[in-house]
């Protein structure tokens, strides 16, 4: 072999080095991307801080929080959601990053109460199997504002929520809690 052939097969062999590190390279660029637009625009996880979804959701537990719904309808009534916290609460000292996981109970234009140990939306009683055990305290009937929501967290004698901190500005809602990936015992939709 001549010192030029030698010379050729070596600038091939490091062309081709350099161009599949390029190949891998742009694939990460392309993979971080993707990762970064899904969780701005479609889902990402969550970690629940607290027990105020008992029995719901427990402390550790992981969730998906899909953002896509919400821009199609507003939230029904049953729906977790999860929130930046509102302008009371980040008076009260909660960072405006952190965020909260609640359930709605009443939406723009509906009146929510709490007596006798039930919370009544729209003068009726809502049934509610999801919750840790029955409101303790008496609550008076308020009507939920425009664009805005009143949320509980199901272990109702344990949840900072609407009750005490007011109504949800649809503003602050970053998704709605679908599916639980972790612990794998309690692996499943919501």
């Amino acid at each position: 072999m001549t010192p030029h052939e030698s010379d050729v097969k070596e600038n091939t062999a490091s062309s081709k080095a350099w161009r599949s590190w390029q190949e891998n390279l742009t694939l990460v660029a392309i993979a971080l991307c993707l990762a970064l637009l899904i969780r701005t625009f479609i889902a990402e996880p969550r970690y629940i801080p607290s027990d105020s979804m008992l029995p719901t959701l427990h402390t550790g537990d992981r969730l998906v929080v899909e953002k896509i719904s919400y821009r199609f309808h507003p939230p029904i009534t049953g729906d977790i959601i999860v929130f930046q916290p509102p302008a009371e609460l980040q008076r009260r000292g909660y960072p405006k990053d952190q965020a909260f996981i609640k359930r709605v109970i009443g939406k723009p234009g509906e009146v929510i109460g709490v007596a006798s140990g039930k919370v009544y939306l729209n003068a009726q009683p809502l049934s509610e199997d999801y919750i840790a055990e029955p409101p303790n305290r008496p609550f008076s009937a308020v009507k939920v504002p425009e664009d805005e929501f009143f949320v509980m967290g199901d272990n109702r004698n344990d949840s900072n929520d609407s009750r005490y901190w007011g109504f949800l500005p649809s503003k602050n809602i970053i998704g709605r809690a679908t599916f639980r990936f972790w612990p794998l015992d309690r692996i499943g939709f919501i």
